[in-house]
């Protein structure tokens, strides 16, 4: 349960980080930013295995870089139903955002593991 806790804080901080880098992106608070964790954590475990199945031949035509865009998709429903979060444009802030996200958090990610041990 702690992991799980600090896994939801570690993503709202790089949402939170991400929204500070990418023009397209705005978060009013941390709370808010806390939320948006929250949603894309249950958009990610719900709609994106649909949509990545439905995406598969796109993708491997594209050899994985559809995925960037599906990612992209996540960004912008999640920034549709929580309140304080929004991404402009799903080309540009979503995509680009879903990339310095996964950088974030995974960076952000490494540097708790490792002060774990």
């Amino acid at each position: 349960m702690r992991g799980l806790i600090l896994r939801w804080i570690i993503n709202g901080l790089a949402i939170y980080i991400t929204a500070q880098i990418i023009e397209g992106i705005v978060i009013e608070s941390f709370i808010a930013s806390l939320f948006a964790a929250l949603v894309l954590g249950l958009v990610n475990a719900v709609i994106r295995p649909v949509v990545s199945i439905l995406t598969l031949p796109l993708n491997i035509l594209t050899l994985g870089l559809f995925t960037l865009v599906v990612n992209g998709v996540m960004l912008w429903i999640v920034a549709g139903t929580v309140v304080g979060f929004t991404v402009e444009n799903v080309f540009f802030a979503g995509i680009l955002g879903a990339l310095v996200l996964s950088i974030i958090s995974g960076f952000l990610s490494m540097l708790v593991k490792d002060k774990r041990r």
